[in-house]
């Protein structure tokens, strides 16, 4: 399975994110892209991405291929991220194939209702619903 995370800024959700996609997924194929050097970096230095790019090209090629995007909410939004996520990275995204794991944050002039501040809840459900993608166990999009 091709995981991409996306991730800007300094990159440390998406470092967060790539750590704990590696422990519940120790075999796929994790392609982490910032949307600068600095998210990057941040994301190499947890040293469990597969590959590495960085840029609007980068995130535009690998949706194409992907299996799962993961990132904050607003990769999925023109010019979230302090216009750091281009019109082309959020058509790319919202119109990949993949299936979008994305985090629900309160920035980028965006209020997602019913987020508590600061729960590792989130990060956690993420995780563990990437885990059943790559698993291939049966997964539903509402609450039962």
């Amino acid at each position: 399975m091709n995981i991409v995370v996306i991730d800007g800024q300094g990159g440390r959700l998406g470092r967060k994110l790539v750590e704990s996609i590696r422990k519940v997924c120790p075999g796929e194929s994790i392609l982490a892209i910032g949307t600068n050097s600095i998210a990057t970096e941040n994301m190499m230095r947890s040293g469990c991405a597969t590959h590495l790019a960085t840029g609007e090209n980068a995130v535009v090629v690998a949706c194409r291929t992907a299996d799962v995007i993961v990132g904050p909410f607003g990769i999925a939004m023109a010019d979230a991220m302090l216009g750091e996520i281009s019109p082309a990275m959020a058509n790319a995204v919202a119109s990949s194939r993949a299936q979008r794991v994305l985090i629900p944050m309160n920035l980028c002039d965006t209020y997602v209702a019913g987020l508590v501040k600061g729960s590792s809840a989130i990060l956690e459900d993420a995780v563990e619903y990437i885990k059943k993608l790559v698993n291939g166990e049966s997964v539903s999009h509402v609450d039962e």
